[in-house]
């Protein structure tokens, strides 16, 4: 056979060896990655002065902020038969309320996306409002949900919208939209006393950059205006801030007083994988 022809023969399986030794080296490199997030993760619960993110897990949301919301339920008395209100859940399969509804809870969501799964359950157990949210909606849009779900009040309210967040929250607590928590998402970039927000814009559409959102204390301020008290800061990521209702401040005697021991950097750094692969029948089971 001539040099020719055996290099026929042997490339292509050279080239499919070295293809399946790519693949299998960037998967390497994932897991090197994720083990190393997870580590770094569960050093910076522990050492953050807020005793709030030693209980950060990841169930259903991006990263640790479950674990954050089912303490802060726990110590408001507060685990079985609520009510939440999402705004911004994606597809569905990855937000901050799916563990609510894991246990028991009703609520509706609202978000510009199509769900991956179909809701196969009683109206008033959960309804889901597609649309896209503006300041000329949001109330029209969170009664109805209410209305639907056979509530007068919401006890978990979360936001994720990508931009124009801070002042549909402002919308909403002016309104007696009042939780005993609420879940948002802050721009990290800006450290305390920094205040910050991008412009109002009904037609804003995230761009993967920094114009996001608000500052950390651009949202104290806003929520001190209604009697709510920050009380965490997400430690994986420095994305989501919490606050609660001053009114529940006694259960939170151990959290730090000063905005800088809560306040987290941005770390936005996400698993590739997380566990057992997602299956969305898992999900839909939540649902039936």
């Amino acid at each position: 056979m001539s040099v020719k022809n055996i290099m026929k023969a042997i490339l292509p399986k050279y080239i499919i060896s070295l293809f399946r030794s790519i693949i299998n080296t960037q998967s390497n490199v994932n897991e090197i990655r994720d083990m190393i997030l997870a580590y770094q993760t569960n050093q910076l619960q522990q050492s953050n002065r807020n005793p709030l993110n030693s209980f950060g897990k990841k169930c259903f949301s991006q990263t640790d902020e479950d674990g954050i919301t089912l303490e802060i339920l726990k110590r408001l008395n507060c685990i079985e038969g609520g009510t939440f209100a999402e705004f911004g859940v994606g597809n569905g399969t990855e937000n901050n309320t799916l563990i609510l509804k894991a246990l028991g809870w009703k609520g509706f969501w609202v978000g510009g996306e199509d769900l991956v799964f179909p809701i196969k359950q009683p109206k008033q157990s959960f309804i889901y409002i597609k649309d896209w949210v503006t300041l000329d909606n949001i109330l029209s849009l969170t009664s109805d949900g209410i209305k639907k779900i056979g509530s007068k009040e919401i006890d978990v309210i979360s936001l994720d919208l990508d931009g124009n967040d801070i002042y549909f929250v402002d919308k909403l607590l002016a309104n007696g939209y009042l939780p005993k928590l609420f879940i948002v998402e802050y721009n990290a970039k800006f450290p305390p006393p920094v205040k910050w927000q991008i412009d109002y814009n009904p037609k804003h559409f995230w761009q993967g950059d920094d114009y996001f959102g608000a500052s950390l204390s651009s949202y104290i301020d806003l929520f001190k205006k209604y009697g709510f008290l920050l009380v965490c800061c997400n430690s994986h990521t420095g994305a989501n801030a919490f606050f609660i209702r001053g009114e529940y401040s006694e259960k939170f005697k151990d959290i730090p007083q000063d905005i800088e021991s809560i306040y987290v950097a941005p770390r936005y750094y996400l698993y590739h994988s997380f566990g057992h692969k997602n299956s969305i029948k898992t999900i839909e089971k939540l649902f039936l």
